[in-house]
């Protein structure tokens, strides 16, 4: 018998997203400080045969949690004591910034899904980074085998011009590579003016080479570089995202962010109407981020490494992804539908699946 379910409609439901994403991930945190690391993570250990490598790292399992729950780093090992096989930092800007005027995320229950326009709201790149580096410190000792592996997503602040916005991006990329497993150049965020621009080849060439010769540079190290990408680019506009990627020889794509469709809700449309703009994620869209990824399967093989996100719910739509040829699956909206056990139930049954 599952409670989640019944303690999100009786405690969350009801209450401002933001504020219960806040007070969710405070108690989180808090279990973690008090000592039930430990014991979380036995109970909620991925099986060995999850293991999974991708970009030269050994991730637990395939299954990880997608940036914009862990916006600055603060709670990296104790969302990792709940079996993600990788936590995905981020969106960190290159200055710290409150974000957009609340109220800012908004469910739409009859859905399963969130409508978010956060803006990027953090710490900045300075503040994240030691941070980062104590959390893998940290997980290096928790986990003497495999440990889960920390990404991290960085964005444009939103104060800096598009003119301007390599520099911006080179700050996070220098400040945040030495403790980040793998990085992040998001492109695709809805909630930040102008930024989908970047999208555009020619404009994504220049900034994905600099933000991978600052990365490198500064971590003494090839840090494995993606790149993030939304679902409402035209297919046109997918293939040559790919065959950018291929030919800057990036670790790989992330698919997708957030969309800025309406289309098929099944929640009442002056409800959507009334919640506003923001990019919305969650079950609906599933069709589309499965979609996107197997066109960039078909473009670009096994050269580069796809990561699936966008409306996984369960260890069979996990699965998939995995089938339809990504070889890391993201979540997120559901983890708040879902609860703590969510990755756990996702691990086991993945693990069922392969038997």
């Amino acid at each position: 018998m599952r409670i989640y379910p019944t303690f999100f409609r009786l405690c969350f439901s009801w209450m401002d997203a933001e504020r219960a994403h806040k007070i969710g991930f405070t108690l989180i945190k808090a279990a973690h400080r008090v000592g039930a690391g430990a014991v979380l993570r036995r109970m909620f250990a991925p099986p060995p045969s999850l293991q999974t490598t991708a970009f030269g790292l050994t991730f637990p399992t395939p299954f990880g949690l997608a940036a914009g729950f862990d916006k600055e780093g603060k709670g990296i090992n104790a969302l990792a004591n709940l079996g993600f096989g990788h936590i995905e930092v981020g969106t960190i800007t290159g200055r710290p910034q409150p974000g957009n005027p609340q109220p800012r995320l908004f469910r739409l229950v009859e859905d399963r899904a969130v409508i978010n326009r956060m803006g990027f709201n953090n710490d900045g790149a300075a503040a994240v980074a030691p941070r980062l580096a104590r959390a893998l410190a940290e997980l290096g000792g928790s986990y003497p085998a495999v440990r889960p592996v920390v990404g991290v997503n960085i964005g444009k602040t939103k104060a800096v011009e598009l003119d301007d916005a390599v520099a911006d991006y080179l700050v996070s990329a220098r400040t945040l590579a030495p403790s980040a497993d793998y990085l992040v150049v998001n492109v695709s965020s809805p909630n930040t003016p102008g930024l989908r621009l970047l999208q555009n080849v020619e404009t994504l060439r220049p900034l994905l080479s600099g933000v991978r010769e600052a990365a490198d540079s500064a971590a003494g190290r090839h840090v494995p570089l993606l790149v993030k990408i939304a679902p409402d680019l035209s297919d046109a506009d997918v293939a040559e995202v790919a065959a950018l990627a291929l030919d800057l020889g990036l670790d790989g794509i992330i698919c997708t962010n957030t969309t800025i469709s309406r289309d098929g809700l099944a929640s009442p449309a002056a409800l959507v109407e009334a919640k506003g703009a923001g990019g919305l994620s969650g079950a609906p869209l599933k069709a589309r981020s499965l979609d996107v990824l197997r066109q960039l399967k078909a473009a670009v093989g096994d050269r580069l490494v796809l990561v699936s996100v966008g409306g996984v719910e369960t260890g069979t739509e996990v699965q998939e992804r995995l089938d339809a040829g990504a070889t890391l699956v993201q979540g997120y909206t559901a983890f708040l539908y879902e609860g703590p056990f969510w990755a756990a139930r996702i691990n086991k049954e993945l693990a069922a699946l392969r038997r």
